[in-house]
C-alpha cells in the first residue's frame, strides 16, 4: 500500500489520491478491510451544492468520505467558501450523535488539514427524504424520529439544560462558523427581497410575484426581525440546514446528515426548516400528479406529518424540561420558578414564542427556495413550467401569509388549515 502523506490541503482525485489517502489512514483502511487497493469500490455521489462525497466499499465494510473544498461546488471556484466548515460539521455530528445516536450517523475519522470527514455509510434502502416525498412514499415514523432528534439536540444544548458557563463555552466553540452563517444570511434573509444576480425563479410566470416580494414593506420588516434573531440568538446548537435533502430515510429509519451550517442559533430555525420543506413538498404534489386528485391522499399524509412533528416535539421537549432535575440549566432556576403554576406559565410562553419563531423561519426558507438561488427538486422536477409556477405561487403566497401573520397562529392545526385553504 502507498505510504503517501497529506500534509497540506489538496482536492482528492477519485481515481488516484483518494485511494492513497485511504491507504495512509489506518482507521479507514481497517474499516474497508482490503489487502489490495483494487478491491476498493469508489463512487462519487455528491449531488449537493457544497462538497464532494464518495462512497467507499471494501471486502469488509464501507463508509462515506466527504471533502469540503474552498468554494461552493454548485457555483464554481469563483464563489469562495471556507473549507473549515468541515470541522463544524464533524463536531456537530459528534455532539448531536451523542444526544440522539439513533438518528445521526457515526463519525469514524476527521482530518482538519484535508477538510475530510469519514462517517457511517447510510446504506440502501435509505434514500434522501426529498426524493421519497417526490415519489409519494409515506414514512410512518418520520414525525416520531424527527421530533426525537430536534427535541433532544435543542433541549440539551440550551440554557434549559446547561449552566451559563457551559453554554457560553459551547457558543464560543462554534461561533467561528461565521462564513456559513453569512452565506445563510445572504441567501435567506437578503437576496429574495432585493435585486440579486444569483437569484432565479420560474420566469416569466413568477415575474410579478417576485416583484411583489421586493415591494412588500411589511414582509421586509418581518424578515429583518428574523434576520436579527438568526444573528443574535444563541439558544441552542442547531443543525442549520435541516431540510428534506439533509435527511435519509427508510420506512422505519431516519438519519440526519450534513450539518455544516450549524452553530449556536435560534431553535426555530431548525424546526422551521423541516416544517417549511414539508409544506413545499405538499404544494409540489399536484405538479407530480398524472390526473386530478391523484395524490390527494398523500397530501393529507404530509399534513398529518407536519402536525404530528410539532405536537410530538412540543410534548417531548416539555417532558425533557420537566424531567431535567439533576442537571437543571440556568435559564429558569428552581429557586425562582418553584411552583407548578408558574412553571406551566413559563413553559407555555416559551413554546408559544418558539412556535412563532419556527413559523417565521419556515416561511423564510420557503420563500428563498422559490425566488432565491437554490431551489428544491420537489418543484424543479416538474417539467411543465406553467404547472410548476402555479404550485410555487401557492406555496409562496402561503409563506408570505405565515411570515406576516405568524403571531396569530396558536396551534399547528391552524397552520394546516391555512395550507389547505391555499
Amino acid at each position: 500500500m502507498s505510504s503517501k502523506t497529506f500534509e497540506s490541503f489538496s482536492k482528492l482525485d477519485e481515481k488516484g489520491s483518494l485511494i492513497d489517502y485511504i491507504n495512509s489512514t489506518p482507521t479507514l483502511a481497517q474499516k474497508a478491510g482490503y489487502s489490495n487497493p483494487e478491491e476498493l469500490n469508489v463512487k462519487e455521489v455528491g449531488d449537493g451544492n457544497l462538497n464532494f462525497v464518495y462512497i467507499i466499499t471494501g471486502p469488509k465494510g464501507s463508509f462515506v468520505l466527504k471533502q469540503a473544498v474552498p468554494y461552493i461546488r454548485c457555483l464554481g471556484e469563483s464563489w469562495s467558501m471556507t473549507k473549515e466548515r468541515a470541522y463544524f460539521e464533524a463536531a456537530i455530528l459528534k455532539e448531536h450523535g451523542q444526544l440522539c445516536p439513533k438518528h445521526v450517523p457515526e463519525v469514524y475519522h476527521f482530518d482538519s488539514t484535508m477538510a475530510i470527514i469519514a462517517m457511517r455509510y447510510v446504506e440502501p434502502p435509505h434514500i434522501i427524504l426529498r426524493k421519497g416525498l417526490i415519489a409519494g412514499t409515506e414514512y410512518p415514523y418520520l414525525a416520531e424520529h424527527i421530533s426525537d432528534y430536534i427535541s433532544k439536540t435543542l433541549f440539551h444544548t440550551s440554557l434549559l439544560y446547561l449552566s451559563t458557563t457551559e453554554h457560553k463555552a459551547a457558543v464560543a466553540r462554534f461561533c467561528n462558523n461565521v462564513e456559513m452563517c453569512r452565506h445563510t444570511e445572504q441567501v435567506i434573509f437578503s437576496d429574495p427581497y432585493m435585486i440579486s444576480p444569483i437569484s432565479r425563479w420560474t420566469s416569466p410566470y413568477l415575474d410579478e410575484d417576485v416583484k411583489a416580494v421586493r415591494e412588500d414593506n411589511q414582509l421586509k420588516l418581518e424578515i429583518a426581525e428574523l434576520k436579527s434573531k438568526f444573528g443574535e440568538r444563541t439558544q441552542a446548537l442547531i443543525h442549520g440546514d435541516l431540510h428534506t435533502g439533509s435527511i435519509m430515510v427508510t420506512s422505519d429509519s431516519t438519519q440526519v446528515i450534513d450539518p455544516e451550517f450549524g452553530f449556536y442559533g435560534p431553535m426555530g430555525f431548525d424546526i422551521g426548516a423541516f416544517l417549511g420543506n414539508l409544506i413545499l413538498a405538499y404544494f409540489s404534489q399536484d405538479g407530480h400528479s398524472r390526473y386530478a386528485n391523484e395524490r390527494e391522499g398523500y397530501k393529507q399524509w404530509i399534513l398529518r406529518c407536519i402536525q404530528e412533528t410539532w405536537n410530538l416535539f412540543e410534548a417531548k421537549f416539555i417532558a425533557l424540561w420537566n424531567n431535567n432535575t439533576e442537571h437543571c440549566g440556568d435559564a429558569y432556576l428552581e429557586a425562582i420558578y418553584n411552583t407548578p403554576e408558574l412553571k406551566l406559565i413559563v413553559q407555555q410562553k416559551y413554546m408559544k414564542d418558539l412556535f412563532h419563531d419556527s413559523l417565521g423561519f419556515g416561511a423564510a426558507k420557503m420563500i428563498r427556495r422559490i425566488v432565491g438561488v437554490a431551489h428544491v427538486e420537489d418543484f424543479e422536477s416538474i417539467q411543465d413550467a406553467s404547472k410548476r409556477a402555479e404550485c410555487e405561487r401557492r406555496a409562496l403566497n402561503l409563506a408570505k401569509k405565515i411570515m406576516k401573520e405568524r403571531r396569530n397562529f396558536d396551534t399547528i392545526s391552524q397552520v394546516v388549515q391555512a395550507i389547505q385553504e391555499k
